[in-house]
C-alpha cells in the first residue's frame, strides 16, 4: 500500500498565528520578513509580502516573476500579482481585506516603508508596530523542520568526507583557503544544498584565532592547523558545523587547547535537556574552559538556535536567560582563540528532546580522526 504523504506542516502555523494575533488585538499582520513567509507559506522565493488575517485566507503579495513558483501555495493562500510598486499593492491588499487594525513587524519594515503605508491608509488603517510574533512559533521546530535540519547536516557531512581526501597526506599545503571553500561548498551544491548556510570559515595556520574569519589566499601549511566552519542549506533550513585539523603534527598549544575545547564541548552537550537553562549550559562549557587558564580566550556565546536562520535560543551570557524546550534546535560550539598561535572551535547541532538531546552530526571529533 502506498504511503500517504506528510500532512502540510503550513496550516496549523498559520492557526498558531492567528491564535497569536488575536491575543495581541490585532486583526491582521503584515508579514515582511521573506523567511517568515516561507515559514508559514513554504515559499522562499523573497520579495513578497504576506497578509495574514486572524480569521479567514491569508494574501500572498508577490509580482509576474514569481507567478508561476506560488501555485502550490494557492491552497493555501489568496495571491496578489502586483501590477505597481510593492507598497501601493500591500495598501490595496490591506484596504480590500477590511483591515482596521494591522500590525507590522517592527524588527523587519525599515521606518519608511511603514510612514509610506501608514500614510496611504491614514484614517482608515491603524497600523501597529509588534514584534517577535512569528519569530516566537519559528523557535519551537516541528518534526518537518528537524527533517530538513537533519538533511542539510548530512549534506554538509558528506560534502566534507569528498574534500577531506584531498587534504591529506600533505595534498592541502599550497592550497589557500578560498580554494578548499569553493571544493567545499561545490561538493555540498552537488548534494542538493541551494547554498552555504553562511558564508564558509576556512582558518588556515593562525588565522583560526579570529572566530569570525572570512577565507582569503592564505596557503594550507604542514603541521599547521586548519578550522572549518561550514553549513549547508536544505529547503531553506540550515546546518552549522565546526571541526579542527592539523596537516600533520600537531603543534604543542593547540593540542593542549583540543583536548580542553573537545572535553567542553561534550560536557556541556551532555547537559542539554528541557528546563536547562541558556546560562547554565553556556556556564558548564566556559567554567571548564575557564579553569584550565582560558577563559578570555572563550569570548563568544557557546551556541545559538538554528533553523532557517540563526535564531534563539541563544547559550550566551549576554543574552536574558531562557529554559530549553523540547523542539529547541541549537548549536554547542566552544572555542579557545590564540593570536599568532591558532584556535580551535568544535560544532555539532542538538535538537531538544523530552529526557536531553539528540545530535544531528555524525562526523567524528577524536583528536586522531582530525589529525590530517
Amino acid at each position: 500500500m502506498p504511503k500517504k504523504p506528510a500532512p502540510s506542516p503550513y496550516p496549523p502555523r498559520l492557526q498558531r498565528l492567528r491564535d497569536a494575533l488575536r491575543a495581541a488585538g490585532v486583526g491582521h499582520l503584515l508579514v515582511t520578513n521573506p523567511l517568515d513567509v516561507g515559514y508559514l507559506t513554504g515559499f522562499l522565493g523573497g520579495e513578497s509580502y504576506l497578509l495574514v488575517p486572524d480569521s479567514g485566507r491569508p494574501t500572498v503579495i508577490s509580482d509576474f516573476r514569481y507567478e508561476e513558483e506560488l501555485q502550490p501555495v494557492k491552497p493555501l493562500a489568496d495571491l496578489h500579482i502586483r501590477t505597481t510598486g510593492m507598497l501601493p499593492a500591500t495598501a490595496e491588499v490591506v484596504r480590500s481585506a477590511g483591515a482596521r487594525r494591522c500590525g507590522i513587524q517592527a524588527e523587519h519594515l525599515n521606518l519608511a516603508d511603514f510612514r509610506t503605508l501608514a500614510d496611504s491608509l491614514a484614517g482608515a488603517v491603524e497600523f501597529v508596530p509588534t514584534t517577535g510574533l512569528v519569530g516566537k512559533l519559528r523557535v519551537i521546530k516541528d518534526e518537518h523542520e528537524v527533517a530538513l535540519i537533519r538533511k542539510a547536516t548530512r549534506i554538509q557531512e558528506a560534502a566534507l568526507d569528498a574534500v577531506i581526501p584531498t587534504l591529506r597526506r600533505g595534498k592541502a599545503v599550497g592550497k589557500s583557503e578560498l580554494e578548499i571553500a569553493a571544493r567545499l561548498e561545490a561538493e555540498m551544491k552537488a548534494r542538493g544544498s541551494s547554498q552555504p548556510g553562511f558564508q564558509s570559515i576556512i582558518a588556515a595556520k593562525a588565522n583560526g584565532s579570529l572566530p569570525h574569519y572570512r577565507p582569503g589566499p592564505t596557503k594550507a601549511a604542514k603541521d599547521r592547523p586548519l578550522l572549518v566552519d561550514w553549513g549547508a542549506t536544505y529547503h531553506g533550513y540550515q546546518s552549522d558545523m565546526t571541526r579542527t585539523f592539523t596537516l600533520g603534527k600537531w603543534p604543542k598549544k593547540i593540542a593542549e587547547i583540543y583536548k580542553i575545547v573537545l572535553d567542553a564541548q561534550q560536557m556541556a552537550a551532555a547537559a542539554l535537556a528541557p528546563g536547562k537553562s541558556t546560562h547554565e549550559i553556556d556556564a558548564i562549557a566556559r567554567n571548564h574552559i575557564t579553569r584550565h587558564g582560558y577563559g578570555k580566550e572563550f569570548g563568544h556565546g557557546l551556541g545559538h538556535g538554528l533553523g532557517l536562520s540563526k535564531e534563539p535560543p541563544y547559550l550566551n551570557p549576554l543574552v536574558p536567560p531562557i529554559p530549553l524546550e523540547i523542539g529547541h534546535v541549537c548549536t554547542v560550539e566552544p572555542g579557545i582563540y590564540l593570536p599568532g598561535v591558532g584556535g580551535v572551535r568544535i560544532e555539532d547541532i542538538y535538537v531538544i528532546r523530552p529526557r536531553g538531546a539528540e545530535n544531528f552530526c555524525t562526523m567524528p571529533k577524536d583528536i586522531d580522526w582530525a589529525t590530517l
